[in-house]
């Protein structure tokens, strides 16, 4: 077997894990009841001092609210809103911002 088609295997293999939405954006629709009071029911802020979360890239969106719950980012109104939020339900909140286009 020729390594060049192995490695290039490898590779996109390894880059499309990394790079692929694992959340259930509908899944994550019907969590994100309670973000739309700050956030906009389409991901759209409606009072300035809150970000828009419409088309958000998903790995940013984990990062920040696995941030949030861990306390490295601090923000007393996140940091309560996401300290029940599983893993699985951050992956799918993100999955539904980085939807929404």
């Amino acid at each position: 077997m020729n390594i060049k088609i192995i490695l290039v295997a490898l590779a996109t293999l390894s880059f499309s894990t990394l790079t692929s939405a694992a959340g259930d954006a509908v899944a994550g629709k019907a969590k994100a009841g309670v973000c739309a009071a700050c956030h906009g029911v389409n991901g759209v802020s409606a009072i300035s001092i809150f970000p828009n979360l419409k088309g958000q890239k998903a790995a940013y969106t984990v990062k920040q609210l696995k941030a949030f719950k861990d306390k490295t980012r601090i923000d007393p109104s996140m940091n309560a809103q996401v300290a029940t939020l599983t893993d699985t339900d951050i992956e799918n909140l993100a999955a539904f911002y980085e939807s929404l286009k």
